[in-house]
């Protein structure tokens, strides 16, 4: 099973720390790699990149100039697509379904959602109808698909390592 993220209409004045969170949360919650598409931002991905080598793990992250052909390819290869939307249907009535999936790529939009992404996609999928962070649906999207499991993954190769801790901050660090 892999799961990956389309980040859909970064702008780099404007979506820096929005995008980049989308890398973080995708990979602490277990997602295989985010792809991104609007504006080439080099310092967005080496930042995803300097977590990843840091904190361990294969998480991957690229580019797509165009996310249109990107998700179309996708699809070819027999993967489906997660279109997280406040107008969608809610995620318990799904969820089941979109486990079965073997690749599944989860779309989160930008400032305005092309109004092709809700017809490409497989299922356009709410964690609420109610404004609220991209980023929060992505979340609750991914741990609600590995069901609290990725909540206990380990990353391989990890430079550091946190050591859970009733007050304080105690980080391991590997050379």
């Amino acid at each position: 099973m892999k799961v990956y993220v389309l980040r859909l209409g970064h702008r780099i004045g404007r979506d820096k720390r929005v995008s980049t969170h989308c890398g973080l949360v995708s990979r602490a919650f277990g997602a295989d790699g985010i792809i991104y598409a609007g504006e080439y931002d080099p310092h967005m991905m080496d930042s995803v990149k300097r977590v990843s080598k840091e904190w361990g793990g294969s998480f991957s992250i690229r580019y797509e100039k165009s996310w249109k052909n990107f998700v179309k390819a996708w699809k070819k290869k027999a993967g489906k697509v997660v279109h997280l939307t406040m107008y969608g249907v809610p995620i318990e009535r799904k969820i089941d379904e979109i486990r079965n999936c073997k690749r599944l790529l989860v779309v989160v939009g930008g400032e305005k959602v092309p109004p092709e992404v809700y017809e490409i996609a497989d299922f356009n999928i709410s964690v609420t109808n109610q404004p609220h962070s991209e980023i929060a649906a992505l979340a609750i999207f991914l741990d609600r698909y590995f069901q609290g499991k990725e909540l206990k993954k380990t990353f391989r190769n990890a430079k550091k390592k946190i050591v859970p801790q009733k007050r304080g901050k105690k980080v391991i660090e590997h050379k």
